[in-house]
């Protein structure tokens, strides 16, 4: 009978990258973490000793506990998770088994620190089109869920990064921007390690459409078109922020599930 208190590699591979996956939390000992120092994606690290601690900034989240091989330390995190009344399971195999099944794992050194709030900050120019709308939905999606996004005039990037510890991405002469043909959401892919025939075939797009290479693949026009529409509607950077997620979240599931899939008006045969 399967479990009703684990949550199986495929299951959760299925949900990883969309608005609606569960919250992630690595629990492994830091012995087995130094010797694979990988995460799962938009995971975060916590100490299963002090779990009673920190357990309630999970209230109203679902969640997915993972340790090294799916054991004592997960199974006993969600318990008691569940105890506070949040919906939790255990990855079933744990990190060995998604591993092994050779799930995305992000490259935890290339992690920024966080700040005092568990996040990540990142500041890029104001007016986001295509680039500075994927990165930070990449991020979100893929690294941590809670990051900050400042959007300055872009003479002050790199002061509002010094000043307020944020990563500066998307201009020149940074770690994160665009290298040769390739843009700063091809940067973030390579750098995180983020391994998905998904997301390479949305980073076309993206690079496509961000670089005026519209002939590059047929989807880059309308998603431009769609990119440039949205940066028209909204005065505040953040608030088109949003409203692009969801963009970026409906061609993330076309290209995960849906590019064989066609449509078309069905014909109407005339009577003989």
């Amino acid at each position: 009978m399967p479990s009703t208190t684990a949550i199986t590699v495929p299951q959760l591979s299925r949900l990883i990258g969309l608005p609606g996956a569960p919250a992630i939390i690595d629990v492994r000992i830091d012995e087995d973490y130094s010797a694979d120092p990988r995460l799962l994606p938009a995971s975060n690290r916590r100490d299963f000793k002090t779990v009673s601690t920190w357990a309630s900034e999970f209230a109203g989240s679902r969640v997915a506990v993972v340790c090294q091989k799916g054991h004592k330390l997960s199974q006993g995190v969600a318990a008691w998770l569940r105890h506070e009344g949040i919906g939790a399971e255990s990855l079933e195999g744990g990190f060995e088994a998604w591993r092994d099944a050779r799930g995305l794992l992000v490259h935890a050194d290339k992690i920024p620190p966080r700040d005092g709030k568990g996040r990540t900050v990142w500041v890029t120019r104001t007016r986001p089109k295509v680039d500075r709308i994927a990165c930070p939905w990449l991020i979100r999606r893929f690294i941590d869920p809670s990051a900050v996004f400042l959007f300055v005039e872009a003479a002050e990037v790199s002061d509002v990064a010094d000043r307020f510890q944020a990563v500066p991405f998307d201009i020149d002469n940074v770690f994160w921007t665009h290298r040769g043909e390739r843009c700063t959401f091809d940067t973030m892919i390579e750098e995180f390690g983020l391994e998905s025939e998904a997301l390479d075939r949305l980073a076309t797009i993206v690079r496509a459409a961000d670089t005026a290479s519209l002939d590059l693949v047929p989807q880059a026009a309308g998603f431009l078109a769609a990119s440039l529409g949205l940066s028209r509607m909204f005065r505040d950077d953040l608030e088109q922020l949003e409203a692009g997620m969801l963009l970026y979240d409906a061609f993330f599931r076309w290209c995960r599930d849906a590019t064989e899939e066609t449509h078309n008006w069905p014909s109407v045969s005339k009577p003989s």
